[in-house]
Protein backbone atom coordinates (compact mmCIF):
# COMPACT_ATOMS: atom_id res chain seq x y z
CA UNK A 1 0.00 0.00 0.00
CA UNK A 2 1.24 3.72 -0.82
CA UNK A 3 2.71 5.30 1.83
CA UNK A 4 1.45 8.49 3.16
CA UNK A 5 4.29 10.50 2.62
CA UNK A 6 2.57 13.88 2.70
CA UNK A 7 2.09 13.57 5.90
CA UNK A 8 4.42 12.25 7.42
CA UNK A 9 6.85 15.59 5.76
CA UNK A 10 3.83 17.67 7.83
CA UNK A 11 5.05 15.85 10.90
CA UNK A 12 9.01 15.89 10.66
CA UNK A 13 8.77 19.77 9.86
CA UNK A 14 6.15 20.02 12.65
CA UNK A 15 8.74 18.78 15.08
CA UNK A 16 11.78 20.52 13.81
CA UNK A 17 9.58 23.55 13.99
CA UNK A 18 9.10 22.66 17.87
CA UNK A 19 12.87 22.03 18.37
CA UNK A 20 13.70 25.27 17.12
CA UNK A 21 11.19 27.12 19.28
CA UNK A 22 12.20 25.53 22.22
CA UNK A 23 8.75 23.16 22.58
CA UNK A 24 10.48 19.97 21.42
CA UNK A 25 8.40 18.39 24.17
CA UNK A 26 5.60 18.63 21.88
CA UNK A 27 5.38 16.74 18.46
CA UNK A 28 2.74 18.66 16.08
CA UNK A 29 -0.77 20.48 17.27
CA UNK A 30 -4.44 19.54 15.65
CA UNK A 31 -6.76 21.76 15.17
CA UNK A 32 -10.90 22.76 14.82
CA UNK A 33 -11.73 23.58 11.46
CA UNK A 34 -13.43 27.20 11.29
CA UNK A 35 -16.24 27.98 8.74
CA UNK A 36 -18.87 30.20 7.47
CA UNK A 37 -22.19 29.58 6.73
CA UNK A 38 -23.75 30.60 10.37
CA UNK A 39 -23.28 26.94 11.66
CA UNK A 40 -21.11 26.74 15.58
CA UNK A 41 -18.36 25.75 13.75
CA UNK A 42 -17.09 26.41 17.89
CA UNK A 43 -19.34 23.78 19.63
CA UNK A 44 -17.45 21.43 21.94
CA UNK A 45 -15.48 23.43 23.39
CA UNK A 46 -13.88 21.29 25.94
CA UNK A 47 -13.94 18.00 23.74
CA UNK A 48 -10.54 18.25 21.67
CA UNK A 49 -8.40 18.77 24.76
CA UNK A 50 -9.59 16.19 26.73
CA UNK A 51 -9.01 14.22 23.17
CA UNK A 52 -5.60 15.45 22.84
CA UNK A 53 -5.10 14.41 26.96
CA UNK A 54 -5.94 11.04 26.16
CA UNK A 55 -3.99 10.37 23.39
CA UNK A 56 -0.72 11.49 25.21
CA UNK A 57 -1.69 9.70 27.71
CA UNK A 58 -2.51 6.31 26.09
CA UNK A 59 -0.98 6.11 22.82
CA UNK A 60 2.09 8.63 24.07
CA UNK A 61 1.47 10.91 20.95
CA UNK A 62 2.97 14.15 22.20
CA UNK A 63 0.48 16.41 20.93
CA UNK A 64 0.68 19.82 21.93
CA UNK A 65 -2.65 20.17 24.79
CA UNK A 66 -4.51 23.02 23.29
CA UNK A 67 -6.18 22.75 20.38
CA UNK A 68 -5.85 25.63 17.30
CA UNK A 69 -8.29 27.17 15.41
CA UNK A 70 -7.91 27.47 11.43
CA UNK A 71 -10.39 28.80 8.80
CA UNK A 72 -10.96 26.27 5.85
CA UNK A 73 -9.25 28.60 3.19
CA UNK A 74 -6.11 29.18 5.41
CA UNK A 75 -2.38 28.14 4.47
CA UNK A 76 -2.17 27.49 7.79
CA UNK A 77 -4.24 24.36 7.22
CA UNK A 78 -1.40 22.67 5.74
CA UNK A 79 -0.05 23.13 9.51
CA UNK A 80 -2.19 19.98 10.29
CA UNK A 81 -2.24 16.91 10.22
CA UNK A 82 -5.51 16.02 11.87
CA UNK A 83 -8.58 18.59 11.58
CA UNK A 84 -11.47 18.37 13.21
CA UNK A 85 -14.92 19.52 12.54
CA UNK A 86 -18.26 20.00 13.94
CA UNK A 87 -21.30 21.42 14.31
CA UNK A 88 -25.20 21.53 14.21
CA UNK A 89 -25.93 24.22 11.30
CA UNK A 90 -25.34 25.28 7.80
CA UNK A 91 -22.22 24.88 6.47
CA UNK A 92 -20.80 27.29 3.11
CA UNK A 93 -17.72 26.80 1.49
CA UNK A 94 -16.44 29.30 -1.22
CA UNK A 95 -14.71 27.74 -4.42
CA UNK A 96 -11.52 29.15 -3.31
CA UNK A 97 -12.11 27.36 0.12
CA UNK A 98 -13.08 24.17 -1.30
CA UNK A 99 -10.13 23.97 -3.69
CA UNK A 100 -7.42 24.34 -0.11
CA UNK A 101 -9.09 22.05 1.57
CA UNK A 102 -8.62 19.48 -1.50
CA UNK A 103 -5.40 19.92 -2.19
CA UNK A 104 -4.74 19.43 1.91
CA UNK A 105 -6.57 16.51 1.73
CA UNK A 106 -4.42 15.32 -1.57
CA UNK A 107 -1.43 16.17 0.10
CA UNK A 108 -1.90 14.16 3.27
CA UNK A 109 -4.07 15.89 5.38
CA UNK A 110 -7.03 14.49 7.39
CA UNK A 111 -10.21 15.81 8.17
CA UNK A 112 -12.24 14.15 10.85
CA UNK A 113 -16.32 15.52 10.31
CA UNK A 114 -18.29 14.65 13.22
CA UNK A 115 -21.98 15.54 13.09
CA UNK A 116 -22.90 16.95 16.37
CA UNK A 117 -26.86 16.91 14.61
CA UNK A 118 -28.19 18.92 12.32
CA UNK A 119 -24.88 18.72 9.88
CA UNK A 120 -25.34 15.72 7.40
CA UNK A 121 -27.02 18.00 4.50
CA UNK A 122 -25.37 20.34 4.69
CA UNK A 123 -21.65 18.60 4.41
CA UNK A 124 -22.27 16.40 2.29
CA UNK A 125 -23.33 19.39 -0.38
CA UNK A 126 -20.17 21.27 0.95
CA UNK A 127 -17.47 18.22 0.46
CA UNK A 128 -19.10 18.07 -3.19
CA UNK A 129 -17.33 21.11 -4.15
CA UNK A 130 -14.16 20.03 -2.69
CA UNK A 131 -14.48 16.41 -3.89
CA UNK A 132 -17.25 17.07 -7.18
CA UNK A 133 -16.05 13.42 -8.37
CA UNK A 134 -16.12 11.93 -4.61
CA UNK A 135 -19.36 9.92 -2.48
CA UNK A 136 -18.80 9.34 1.43
CA UNK A 137 -19.27 5.23 1.53
CA UNK A 138 -20.18 3.66 4.68
CA UNK A 139 -17.15 1.65 5.54
CA UNK A 140 -16.78 -1.70 6.85
CA UNK A 141 -16.45 -2.55 10.58
CA UNK A 142 -13.28 -4.49 9.50
CA UNK A 143 -11.54 -1.13 7.77
CA UNK A 144 -8.39 -0.53 10.20
CA UNK A 145 -9.50 3.10 11.28
CA UNK A 146 -11.44 0.37 13.95
CA UNK A 147 -9.00 -1.44 14.93
CA UNK A 148 -5.70 0.81 15.71
CA UNK A 149 -4.94 0.89 19.48
CA UNK A 150 -8.94 -0.25 20.38
CA UNK A 151 -11.22 -2.37 18.63
CA UNK A 152 -14.79 -1.19 17.46
CA UNK A 153 -15.50 -4.59 16.23
CA UNK A 154 -19.11 -2.80 15.48
CA UNK A 155 -18.04 0.60 14.52
CA UNK A 156 -18.77 3.45 15.71
CA UNK A 157 -19.94 3.72 19.81
CA UNK A 158 -23.56 5.68 20.05
CA UNK A 159 -22.74 8.13 22.85
CA UNK A 160 -26.29 10.37 21.99
CA UNK A 161 -29.32 9.44 20.67
CA UNK A 162 -30.12 11.95 18.05
CA UNK A 163 -32.68 10.47 15.71
CA UNK A 164 -32.43 7.26 17.57
CA UNK A 165 -30.59 5.56 14.18
CA UNK A 166 -27.59 3.41 14.10
CA UNK A 167 -24.37 4.86 14.29
CA UNK A 168 -22.58 5.34 10.74
CA UNK A 169 -18.96 6.35 9.98
CA UNK A 170 -18.06 7.10 6.05
CA UNK A 171 -15.23 8.03 4.29
CA UNK A 172 -13.94 9.59 1.08
CA UNK A 173 -11.44 7.23 -0.52
CA UNK A 174 -8.80 9.16 -2.58
CA UNK A 175 -6.02 6.97 -4.77
CA UNK A 176 -7.05 4.10 -2.01
CA UNK A 177 -6.22 6.20 0.76
CA UNK A 178 -8.85 7.65 3.49
CA UNK A 179 -8.74 11.23 3.90
CA UNK A 180 -11.85 11.81 5.35
CA UNK A 181 -13.72 10.87 8.23
CA UNK A 182 -17.46 11.58 8.48
CA UNK A 183 -19.47 10.12 12.10
CA UNK A 184 -22.86 10.49 11.68
CA UNK A 185 -25.76 9.90 14.15
CA UNK A 186 -23.07 9.10 16.93
CA UNK A 187 -21.62 12.41 18.36
CA UNK A 188 -18.38 11.46 19.13
CA UNK A 189 -17.17 15.02 20.34
CA UNK A 190 -19.72 15.17 23.02
CA UNK A 191 -18.59 12.40 24.12
CA UNK A 192 -14.92 13.86 24.44
CA UNK A 193 -16.48 16.70 26.16
CA UNK A 194 -16.05 17.23 29.93
CA UNK A 195 -18.19 14.72 31.95
CA UNK A 196 -20.53 17.75 33.64
CA UNK A 197 -21.52 18.86 30.54
CA UNK A 198 -24.08 15.78 29.22
CA UNK A 199 -23.53 13.76 32.40
CA UNK A 200 -22.92 11.11 29.89
CA UNK A 201 -22.10 7.36 31.40
CA UNK A 202 -18.51 7.29 32.20
CA UNK A 203 -18.43 4.04 29.50
CA UNK A 204 -20.22 6.14 26.58
CA UNK A 205 -17.40 8.78 27.28
CA UNK A 206 -14.21 6.27 26.99
CA UNK A 207 -15.68 4.75 24.24
CA UNK A 208 -16.01 7.73 22.27
CA UNK A 209 -12.31 8.94 23.25
CA UNK A 210 -11.00 5.32 22.10
CA UNK A 211 -12.63 5.88 18.94
CA UNK A 212 -11.13 9.82 18.64
CA UNK A 213 -7.66 8.04 19.28
CA UNK A 214 -7.96 5.28 16.85
CA UNK A 215 -8.75 8.13 14.37
CA UNK A 216 -5.95 9.77 15.45
CA UNK A 217 -3.43 7.59 14.98
CA UNK A 218 -5.02 6.13 11.80
CA UNK A 219 -3.99 9.60 10.30
CA UNK A 220 -1.01 10.24 11.56
CA UNK A 221 0.56 6.57 10.82
CA UNK A 222 -1.89 4.70 8.51
CA UNK A 223 -0.62 4.02 4.40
Amino acid sequence: MKRRTGISLVILVLMLTAALSGQAQYSYKIAKLKYNGGGDWYANKTSIPNLIKFCNANLRMNIFPEEDIVEVGSPELFSYPFVHMTGHGNVVFSDAEAQNMRRYLMSGGFLHIDDNYGLDKFIRREMKKVFPELSFIELPYNHPVYHQKFNFTNGLPKVHEHDGKAPQGFGLIWEGRLICFYSYECDLGNGWEDQSVYNDPEEARQQALRMGANLLQYSTTAF
